[in-house]
């Protein structure tokens, strides 16, 4: 165990040194929630036109697995495991380049990171083949969202992949529940 914990604060220290004004500005708005609230409105949107009544169920799963997401992630895991966030541990203080504040005390698992992945997959899960190249963007969407927390110095790779593992496992439950809503009710679909 020991050794993993020191490879993850290897490898956060690695990706941590990469740091530049330019990427210092993009990151910090890549990690605030409410830079993406134009993204969350558009794909609401494109939902409700495109499936009409059946995005409801769409909508009401996807939200049911990010608020599971984030409430594992930081109601369960982070009092559980209390893993100092790397801008917090005194072994690592003169080592992290911290851009913008801090956050809480403790990091593991990442909710970002959760969170991300759950809407990222849920809709890689549910949506069919031709969305091909919006599942990416998803995909891609969750992967930068997740590394702007290393270099913020906020989030050791470790919380990533958890919370990644995370919203990923809740996103496929919550595609299950999905499959089995619209099996039940299939007035939904038309």
């Amino acid at each position: 165990m020991e050794t993993l914990e020191q490879l993850d604060k290897d490898v956060f220290l690695y990706l941590n040194d990469i740091q530049s004004p330019f990427w210092d500005t993009i990151m910090v708005l890549v990690s605030n929630k409410y830079f993406w609230i134009p993204f969350y409105l558009g794909l609401i949107a494109y939902l409700v036109w495109r499936y009409r009544k059946q995005s409801m169920a769409m909508l009401g799963m996807a939200i049911v697995a990010i608020g599971l997401a984030d409430f594992v992630a930081s109601g369960i895991f982070k009092p559980y495991f209390l893993r100092l966030r790397p801008c917090h541990d005194p072994s690592l203080a003169e080592f992290v380049n911290i851009v913008e504040g801090c956050g809480g005390q403790f990091g593991f698992m990442s909710s970002h990171a959760s969170t991300s992945f759950a809407l990222a997959v849920f809709f890689n899960l549910i949506l069919s083949d031709r969305y091909f190249i919006f599942k990416i963007v998803l995909v891609a969407w969750a992967v930068i969202v997740s590394y702007s927390r290393i270099y913020l110095g906020v989030h050791y790779p470790g919380d990533i992949i958890g919370g990644a593992l995370l919203g990923s496992f809740l996103a496929y439950v919550c595609s299950l529940g999905y499959n089995i809503l619209l099996n039940k009710y299939p007035q939904l679909v038309r």
